[in-house]
């Protein structure tokens, strides 16, 4: 109710008080939706300043206020030296105005999206000057248009049968609030009215309360169980509530935003632990599968006369196990596939742990700056705490302007172009002749890179999970199944002359997958 007439009817003859007779020597704005003036009166200085960014609009009064060295225009000029004689609310509106010597009118027109600063040199005709300009409106409003007498009789009641807020438009969402919650809508006229002159009565009452609400601080005229603060003085009131809910409550959206983004990297980083971990169960407590190997190559006479499959004895367990051998494919063949299995999966689980310890030390030092965060309270201390955090994000060797995006599925890294220039420059200075590399069959999209890291084979599920990504990072990302080619990154070549990310691909295969963007299997590192 700060911005509402039955606040400023209490407000503008407490200012009037405190800066009549004051000279204004300066008007300025550090920024486009802020608006300071500077009053003396004798050898006292006051300030006067309206924050008008929507849906911000606070007003406040300080005794003191820091004027940047830079960023800051002067405005105004024909009020500086000009005497206030008084401040006066318009009737029934979100609007009041300094009345100066000179005849000038300063109105600050408090309404929501449309506030604005006007200055008038006379009582008729638009305003010389407009704070926001882009306010179209208020090119052409008169300054006696801005009062807005109301009857507010019994008579007239009567005869708009009650209707609240035809009656009274200045009451507000609040009063509005608290006669629905009496039942107004459904009493009697008589009852009507006498809730009518119920709230009237309190909106009358000079007491202030800032309370809050669905986490924003609001000023009331109306009784309330538990206000943070209650105040007598309207200025000390909007002061406070300018504090309260601008200054302190940027802190809390800057704070709560940061606590947002590291909670995220936590849930990220606590989510990829646990699925690598249970990878790495699975992996260490399956049997390898070199002891089917060891099992094919003692019983290869089982396999003599051109003889496909068979059951044998898997001397490692004491069961049977069921073989049986592609068409063409020798027993021999089979078992140097698995011998080759069991020497990628101990890489695979080699690289896993060391992916693990890498993100435990992540996890603990980004717990470490939640709980930092968590204990600041002053805009001292947040600004400190961020200076920290850029030059620990500058620092992180993932974060120093790389041209892709990076992932980390069950140990693999997964690079992701930016741009198509992006893409140029990763396959020319990034990447191994024997990296993976992806992209959507015949559509613009990001080229897709699985660093190999020495490993022979690429596991299907890591495969399968790049390729939804490069689908996804692609014109194919509706689809609901897409082509994305792959091949090593030795078959890949920039020709000359050809467009941004254009390259010729040779030996590559084909695999259908659904696009599917990061999420929590995949844990980002840029």
């Amino acid at each position: 109710m700060h911005l509402n007439y039955h606040f400023l009817r209490f407000l503008c003859p407490a200012l009037e008080k405190e800066f009549k007779g004051g000279i204004i020597t300066s008007c300025f704005s550090q920024s486009k939706d802020e608006l300071i003036l500077e009053i003396s009166n004798q050898d006292d200085i006051r300030y006067v300043q309206a924050h008008l960014l929507p849906p911000d609009i606070y007003l406040s009064f300080p005794v003191q206020f820091q004027r940047a060295k830079r960023n800051s225009i002067d405005l105004f000029s024909e009020l500086l030296g000009d005497r206030i004689e008084g401040v006066k609310v318009m009737d029934f509106e979100r609007a009041f105005y300094f009345l100066l010597e000179s005849g000038k009118k300063l109105v600050f027109k408090l309404h929501g999206n449309r506030s604005n600063v006007l200055l008038y040199h006379e009582k008729v005709g638009p305003p010389q000057l407009l704070f926001r300009n882009e306010i179209s409106e208020d090119k052409d409003l008169s300054f006696e248009d801005l009062f807005n007498p109301l009857d507010i009789s019994w008579e007239r009641f009567k005869s708009i049968e009650g209707n609240a807020s035809q009656f009274l438009p200045t009451l507000g969402p609040e009063p509005r609030r608290w006669l629905k919650e009496k039942g107004y809508p459904e009493l009697s006229l008589e009852e009507k009215w006498k809730w009518m002159l119920e709230v009237l009565d309190l909106l009358d009452s000079p007491l202030f309360c800032l309370v809050e609400e669905q986490d924003q601080v609001k000023l009331t005229l109306l009784p309330t169980e538990n206000p943070l603060k209650t105040f007598a003085d309207p200025i000390e009131a909007v002061n406070e509530l300018f504090y309260l809910a601008l200054v302190r409550g940027n802190f809390n959206k800057d704070k709560n935003r940061i606590l947002k983004n590291l909670q995220e990297q936590i849930k990220r980083t606590e989510n990829y632990l646990q699925k690598s971990r249970e990878k790495l169960s699975e992996l260490a407590g399956s049997p390898p599968p070199s002891q089917l190997a060891d099992v094919i190559m003692a019983n290869l006479h089982q396999f003599f006369s051109g003889q496909t499959e068979a059951e044998l004895d898997n001397f490692y367990t004491g069961e049977k196990v069921w073989v049986k051998l592609k068409p063409n494919q020798k027993p021999q063949d089979l078992a140097e596939s698995l011998y080759r299995k069991s020497k990628n999966r101990q890489l695979e689980i080699d690289q896993i742990e060391k992916t693990l310890a890498a993100k435990e030390k992540q996890l603990e030092e980004l717990t470490q700056k939640w709980d930092e965060l968590e204990s600041i309270e002053e805009f001292k201390g947040l600004k400190s705490y961020k200076k920290e955090l850029n030059k620990s994000e500058q620092s992180n060797p993932k974060n120093t302007g790389f041209p892709f995006k990076i992932f980390e599925f069950e140990g693999y890294t997964i690079w992701v172009g930016k741009s198509a220039k992006d893409n140029d420059e990763m396959l020319r200075g990034y990447i191994h002749k024997d990296d993976l590399w992806l992209h959507a069959r015949q559509a613009a999209g990001s080229h897709v890179i699985i660093r190999t890291k020495g490993m022979p084979k690429i596991p299907n599920p890591v495969l399968e999970r790049a390729a939804g990504l490069a689908a996804y990072y692609s014109k194919l990302k509706n689809e609901s199944l897409a082509p994305v080619i792959y091949t090593e990154a030795k078959f890949v070549r920039k020709v000359k002359g050809s467009p941004a990310g254009a390259v010729m691909v040779d030996k590559e295969k084909v695999l259908m997958v659904a696009p599917k963007g990061p999420d929590a299997d995949v844990a980002k590192g840029n």
